[in-house]
């Protein structure tokens, strides 16, 4: 029982329990709702799987999809008396060779916390600026009634913010250390009177993890668990999806599943958990250690968890700097729109989670690139048997920023061997069902709400088209230009210019620098200026 209340308190420190974030404001970027919206002539891809199709008008009432009409051919100019027609006070929105999805949905979307300085404007805008409009939080680090008044200012629509979803941490407000069954059950019934959506856990002991989970699953709640080392010896991730657990996180829990010719990942006997730098070191060498791919203890325990309908949310970006600093460090991005703190919270350090960056060399990265070979053979093969993969970012750690983080995260799954299509289905509808939203959100379709992103360039043939700072490309006269970047999202029939709110992201950067005289360095290279 140590190890939970040491395992809580490491997570209070790391989200800012005790620590809220300055709260969002009153919403003033945003175009409705409207009475009747129709956007017109966009090319569909539905986020079902199914292949684009176009030009298609859609027509939203009151926030619901009411008809979605095929209204011509490619390279056809439309009819405009097959069209649906507008209604007295109506919206329309011009979005002819556009193409229009599902809003997205990031499973794993910290809302910042005191240490990172990451306010909620800046965090919910870079989200929405990112086509984002449902997040899931998975630790409610500002504490939950925080993340329930933004919710529910969210669903009024008076804050600019994607739809929320609140996972409290298990035992988060414990008067007293959890150290009983009775009591776990306890905690999870008053977590669902306080409103929360459901639990993210870190692990327990075996009796207790099976109790509040049970407990949690007769109350209808769905659940989330990174399986820290802490525990992990003793309860894995084929005990947490037998008891009930809905969702894994990361991939912590799974190698140690796997294992089949030991109980305990090979630690070097001078290993220490809390000096970061160890732990993701090892981490790096935990996949070669497990059942070999396609082997029977491998499929075996594919094949529980298949059985269970359990979801997987690997968050691949959220360690990619531990296969190629350089990249994670250098991305474009940090310069216009990561905050000075974010930086300094990034930079190497004993303390501030994820930035363990005092010692890493290739030998590490090498690594860590037969650990992603690994863990993407085993996403890909429970994504072709069935399964469900859903996406999430994990930003505000590991020189990963909210928005961006979450486009890398589709394109990672693309490196996994997800073809476009079904790396856009784990973004929308597979994240809508395991939430338990799919009735509502996750693909365009008659009686669901109106949630979309727009962008207007094909996000199948390049999903950096998708990245706020666009991507690169060489006009027929030779000219190198950027495209893409989201052009709408819209969340509950409201229309918000995507690239205005990024813009308001980087003056907020811009002021932020101005306040401080910061510029971004890399590490290491402070004295060497001039």
């Amino acid at each position: 029982m140590k190890n939970l209340i040491s395992t809580f308190l490491a997570i209070g420190i790391l989200f800012g329990l005790q620590a809220q974030v300055q709260e969002a404001p009153d919403r003033y970027r945003g175009e409705g709702p409207f009475e009747q919206l129709i956007i017109r002539g966009v090319i569909l891809i539905n986020g079902n799987g199914a292949p684009p199709r176009g030009p298609i008008d859609i027509v939203v009432e009151n926030n619901i999809i009411k008809e979605i009409k095929v209204v011509g051919y490619p390279g056809v100019p439309i009819d405009p008396e097959g069209r649906p027609k507008l209604k007295p006070g109506g919206k329309e929105l011009d979005c002819e060779g556009m193409y229009l999805l599902p809003g997205f949905v990031d499973m794993h979307g910290h809302i910042g916390g005191k240490m990172q300085g990451a306010d909620a404007e800046y965090v919910f805008k870079l989200w929405m600026g990112h086509g984002i409009t449902t997040i899931r939080d998975p630790a409610c680090g500002n504490g939950l009634d925080w993340v329930l008044k933004h919710k529910a200012r969210g669903e009024k629509n008076e804050i600019t913010a994607p739809r929320i979803e609140a996972y409290t941490v298990f035992g988060q407000g414990s008067e007293e250390p959890i150290s009983t069954t009775e009591m776990a059950r306890e905690w999870v019934r008053q977590n669902a009177k306080k409103g929360a959506d459901g639990i993210k856990f870190f692990g327990a002991a075996p009796e207790i993890m099976a109790a509040a989970l049970d407990e949690n699953k007769k109350l209808g709640l769905r659940s989330a668990c990174h399986h820290a080392q802490m525990d992990v010896a003793k309860w894995n991730v084929l005990h947490s999806a037998k008891a009930g657990l809905t969702t894994m996180e990361h991939w912590y829990g799974l190698p140690e599943a796997l294992f089949d010719d030991r109980t305990v990942q090979h630690y070097p006997l001078d290993y220490n958990y809390q000096n970061e730098q160890d732990r993701f070191k090892e981490a790096g060498r935990l996949w070669q250690q497990a059942a070999k791919p396609y082997s029977e203890h491998w499929n075996k325990v594919m094949d529980e968890l298949l059985e269970l309908d359990f979801t997987i949310d690997p968050t691949f970006n959220i360690y990619e700097a531990s296969r190629d600093l350089h990249r994670a460090r250098r991305a474009e991005w940090h310069e216009e729109y990561t905050m000075p703190s974010l930086w300094r919270f990034y930079m190497p350090s004993r303390i501030s989670h994820g930035s363990y960056w005092h010692s890493w060399g290739t030998e590490e990265e090498v690594a860590w690139r037969e650990n992603y070979r690994l863990w993407m053979t085993f996403i890909r093969e429970y994504k072709n048997r069935g399964g469900r993969i859903t996406a999430g970012s994990d930003s505000g750690f590991i020189y990963q920023l909210y928005g961006f983080a979450y486009i890398r995260e589709l394109e990672l799954l693309r490196e996994a061997g997800f073809h476009p299509l079904e790396v856009i289905m784990s973004a929308t509808l597979n994240g809508a069902e395991a939430l338990g939203m799919d009735d509502k959100i996750g693909s365009v379709q008659v009686g669901k709400l109106a949630d979309f992103a727009i962008v207007e360039e094909n996000p199948l043939k390049n999903l950096k088209v998708l990245y706020g700072t666009g991507a690169i490309q060489l006009t027929p006269d030779n000219e190198v230009v950027r495209v893409g970047g989201v052009k709408y999202t819209i969340k509950d029939g409201i229309i918000f210019d995507a690239k205005q709110l990024l813009e308001d992201v980087k003056k907020m950067v811009r002021q932020s620098k101005q306040k401080e005289d910061y510029e971004i360095e890399q590490p290491g290279m402070e004295e060497k200026k001039g």
